[in-house]
């Protein structure tokens, strides 16, 4: 049997009972290992808001987001295609520009030494430059 026909992600029952409370907390002054990235759709153009768990990078002009769902989390592909995204993160948005995927080798030594074992163990990550300016949201709709 093929699994083509699987769902790929997280399992539902899990996206169910975690994003209510991933939804109050992230991106909040108080919660810094949570955020919200604002994409829009890549074919839709339909803007979302989804909860993600962001890295602590050694350098602080990049944020780093591990995909233990892989690259082809379709809010990762999304941002991919963009170009950039807001991230909202400690209170405040952030801008996020040149988003590339990186190995999990890479993703290992960019992350604080505390993060690298977890980080170098997800098939894929993220990385968005933080540029200057101010962000922009635009209407959003929750990522499911």
């Amino acid at each position: 049997m093929s699994d083509s026909g699987r769902r790929k992600g997280p399992p539902r029952w899990a996206v169910r009972a975690s994003e209510p409370l991933a939804r109050v907390l992230a991106g909040r002054r108080w919660m810094p290992l949570w955020g919200i990235i604002h994409h829009r759709g890549r074919r839709s153009g339909t803007a979302y808001a989804t909860p993600i768990a962001l890295v602590p990078t050694v350098s602080g002009s990049l944020f780093l987001i591990g995909l233990p769902w892989g690259a082809k989390t379709n809010w990762a592909r999304n941002v991919l295609v963009a170009g950039e995204a807001t991230i909202a993160w400690k209170g405040r948005d952030h801008r996020a520009t040149d988003p590339r995927l990186v190995e999990p080798a890479e993703a290992a030594a960019l992350s604080k030494p505390v993060f690298r074992r977890v980080v170098g163990r997800f098939p894929a990550a993220i990385v968005l430059t933080r540029a200057n300016g101010a962000a922009e949201r635009r209407d959003v709709v929750p990522d499911r």
